[in-house]
């Protein structure tokens, strides 16, 4: 049953409070987001007298004719271009691939384009951090100390490659929630550790990725804080529910008890916590929160044999003598004790065997209140059966009960994943999701804009075998997708004048890393390497102050480390980088599905002083001298071209002709030296601040 269409708003009523008496009702069942997801028949629609063959435009054109609407003109070319590079790998693209696309604008070549942008390792950089906004991805705890995460940049990795690789949706779920009870099942098949299992392990970094307070006034209440955090992660990023608001009381609006909270606690319940417990005052050390990317025999091996070493160095120190032989023997016994592992570790998950810990109700959330206990089982509103746990050998390092969790998530008769995820998707290609509140689809949230296409995107990925870039595909070969973001069509402004039903493209400002990351790629400076530990910009000694950082764990990378994409930068709780902060760089604390958009004062102030911006427009206008040349036309033109795609207009290249003149009399004047670069280099700063650079038509 498909929620009915809604007006422009697509807003129901204020959400009414339940009763305090929690009881399912035929409305519970009945709600939208937990009814099967069906896909509906594809709407018969035409377009200029023929038939539309994308379903996305046959769902999109029928809803906006319900409305007396149509879809916008379709954008220009080169606008096009620029919005599926920013889209895909966000970065823009250059001169001539614009002008390539200007000469061929036809569906084969836009297709090819969308081809070969997801093909690109720039994809899954771009895609990559939006699901790390998901996950409150960050590399340290937070708090006070803010100590690090350690093997953090692996999870990073992890994902960024499994959206290279197009790895299915439901293998990227079951990997993260139970990437290690996959691997326990299939090293008992394969005796050696495959590519694949040492994904599948670093995937379940997503558990340890939230805060961690390595001094509490309880660590029993901070383990129960810890759990929280990754029952509403959970919740939001895969289901798009806020099951943490039952965590104290039933959830005042959605058909979640607090039983059915503690109930799929219990799933999570026998991880081994991030911190040890621990009474009095201090701190505290950590639990098992790294493992090795090897087999249990590959580590004992490898024990074995450094303690082996470690032996034959002492005995051959306990016999050496004075002088140069004690020397090499104290040497030898050094290196045979911090010899490193013949393999990585990683930030990973960690039970304590096959015996589950009990579940109980904590009354009011409090965790020195225990109630009644509770088995592991899924929301009662979904009607489904009790769960069935696989047994388990007494040798087994878990309880299994993820990997049943997993399934449940990643299973094509879960209501929710499907949808919540191809609304994500949605939502990054038009500026606003199907669902306007992509972490909500309860009762607090927005219910769906065009639902018979939420569910046919929905149906079409379950369908496709959960191929993330097949969605992409779909959706980008759309008019819809391709649509003018100009608001000119004075009768669809009327009748919808926030675009809610899309009429238009949206114009939209572009994230933090785009900006930081087109910078580095029009001044040409953008170093491509890929993965590897994280990078560690300079900043400014004013800044270290605030977390007294400098050399205590921030320590500034090469130059040309620091050039790399802003997703492989650091991300410090306690520190972010400034620029990125100031242009609304994603809330690592709680799951970001929608960033902020602010305009304000500092972050013109930073764009224009900002050392990295001033670095950038000076590199920017060291390639413009030498590609082309020394006359100020080609300067001009050439500027325009790398920075936003097109020349310059007649009044542009005026502006541009007096600043140069302008700022090259004002360095003589002052008696700098090269006053013509100085002249060239406030020129491409400007250019870097032009709205047409952060903003995507």
């Amino acid at each position: 049953m498909l929620a009915p269409a809604l007006g422009p708003l697509a807003a129901d009523s204020a959400p009414k409070l339940r009763p305090r008496q929690f009881a399912l009702t035929d409305e519970d069942h009945a709600y939208w987001a937990f009814q099967p997801v069906k896909a509906p028949a594809v709407p018969k629609e035409k377009f200029r007298g023929r038939a539309v063959t994308n379903a996305v435009d046959a769902f999109h054109l029928a809803h906006l004719r319900s409305r007396k609407l149509e879809q916008n003109p379709a954008a220009m070319p080169r606008e096009l271009v620029r919005r599926v590079y920013l889209d895909l790998t966000g970065l823009p693209p250059s001169p001539e691939e614009v002008a390539a696309f200007e000469r061929d604008p036809g569906e084969a070549a836009w297709a090819a384009l969308v081809d070969r942008l997801l093909a690109s390792p720039h994809y899954g950089e771009r895609w990559g951090r939006h699901w790390l906004d998901l996950v409150r991805y960050a590399e340290s705890n937070g708090y006070e100390r803010d100590g690090a995460k350690p093997h953090a940049w692996r999870y990073r990795d992890y994902v960024i490659d499994a959206f290279n690789a197009d790895k299915p949706y439901d293998r990227f779920i079951r990997e993260q929630l139970a990437g290690d009870e996959l691997v326990e099942d299939e090293l008992s098949q394969a005796p050696q550790m495959t590519p694949a299992m040492r994904e599948a392990l670093i995937a379940t970094g997503f558990y340890r990725l939230h805060v961690w307070d390595d001094e509490p006034d309880s660590t029993v209440v901070a383990e129960f804080d810890d759990l929280d955090d990754i029952m509403v992660t959970t919740g939001t990023a895969f289901l798009g529910l806020t099951i943490g608001c039952a965590r104290c009381h039933d959830h005042k609006f959605d058909p979640l008890s607090q039983a059915d909270y503690y109930s799929l606690l219990g799933f999570v319940r026998s991880i081994d916590g991030y911190g040890q417990h621990h009474t009095g005052g201090g701190g505290r050390g950590t639990g098992k929160i790294t493992r090795p990317l090897a087999t249990d025999s590959e580590r004992r091996n490898w024990e074995t044999s450094k303690q082996s070493r470690i032996k034959a160095a002492e005995a051959r120190l306990a016999q050496a003598g004075e002088g140069d032989a004690r020397k090499d023997a104290e040497a030898e016994l050094k290196a045979a004790r911090e010899a490193a592992a013949p393999f990585d570790f990683a930030l990973a998950i960690a039970e304590n065997g096959p015996s589950p810990q009990a579940t109980h109700v904590l009354y009011r959330g409090d965790a020195h209140s225990p109630r009644a206990e509770v088995n592991a089982r899924f929301p009662a509103v979904l009607g489904l059966p009790e769960p069935e746990f696989p047994p388990r050998s007494g040798n087994a390092a878990t309880t299994g009960r993820r990997r049943v969790l997993a399934d449940w998530v990643a299973s094509p008769a879960n209501p929710l994943t499907a949808r919540v995820f191809v609304n994500r998707v949605w939502q990054h290609h038009f500026g606003i999701g199907l669902v306007p509140t992509p972490d909500d689809f309860g009762r607090t949230g927005l219910r769906p804009s065009n639902p018979a296409l939420l569910d046919f995107l929905a149906a079409e990925f379950v369908r496709g075998g959960w191929s993330v870039k097949r969605l992409h595909r779909l959706i980008l070969t759309s008019r819809a997708y391709r649509m003018s973001s100009r608001a000119e069509n004075r009768a669809a402004r009327a009748a919808d004048q926030d675009n809610t039903l899309l009429w238009r493209q949206n114009l939209r400002r572009v994230e933090a890393e785009v900006v930081r990351d087109t910078m580095l790629a029009v001044s040409g400076a953008l170093n491509p390497k890929r993965g590897g530990p994280s990078v560690f910009p300079s900043l400014p000694r004013e800044v270290h102050t605030t977390q007294d950082s400098a050399g205590k764990g921030w320590e500034d990378s090469p130059a040309d480390e620091q050039n790399r994409r802003s997703v492989y930068l650091v991300v410090k709780r306690a520190l972010k980088v400034p620029l990125l902060e100031c242009l609304d760089f994603a809330n690592s604390t709680s799951g970001t599905g929608t960033r902020p958009t602010t305009t304000v004062a500092p972050q013109a102030l930073m764009l224009l002083n900002d050392s990295f911006v001033q670095t950038q427009a000076a590199a920017f206008a060291e390639r413009i001298r030498r590609e082309a040349g020394a006359k100020p036309e080609a300067q001009i033109e050439r500027a325009f071209q790398l920075a936003v795609q097109r020349p310059p207009t007649k009044a542009e290249t005026k502006a541009a002709r007096d600043l140069l003149a302008d700022q090259t009399q004002r360095a003589a004047i002052e008696g700098t030296k090269e006053p013509d670069t100085v002249a060239l280099t406030s020129l491409c700063r400007a250019l870097l601040n032009l709205n047409e650079v952060v903003y995507v038509d």
